[in-house]
């Protein structure tokens, strides 16, 4: 099981993921692509990565926006997975942005 990281690890984290904050105990990062499609890209451009790390986030899109937190619900809060989701996330979005 995923260990919950302390609020000072978490901050420290944030640090390295840009655009990404703390928000009601979840990682939070909202995206602004120009439009539907490349949103839509890159939502399923993440599924393959998301899939192979077994760790799902809670996102949504509306046109050209993704909202997307994640957490370990299983730890109680946020775990190394999450911070390493959110950095595979941000790699795959600064190709689209």
């Amino acid at each position: 099981m995923a260990v919950k990281l302390s609020s000072a690890e978490v901050q420290s984290a944030l640090t390295a993921l840009p655009g990404w904050k703390l928000a009601d105990g979840k990682l939070h990062r909202e995206y602004r692509f120009d439009d539907f499609t490349l949103a839509f890209g890159f939502m399923a451009a993440s599924a393959t990565a998301i899939e192979r790390m077994n760790h799902h986030p809670e996102w949504s899109n509306v046109y050209g926006t993704v909202i997307v937190d994640l957490t370990t619900h299983d730890a109680g809060g946020i775990t190394k997975n999450d911070l390493d989701l959110a950095a595979t996330l941000e790699r795959l979005a600064q190709r689209l942005l």
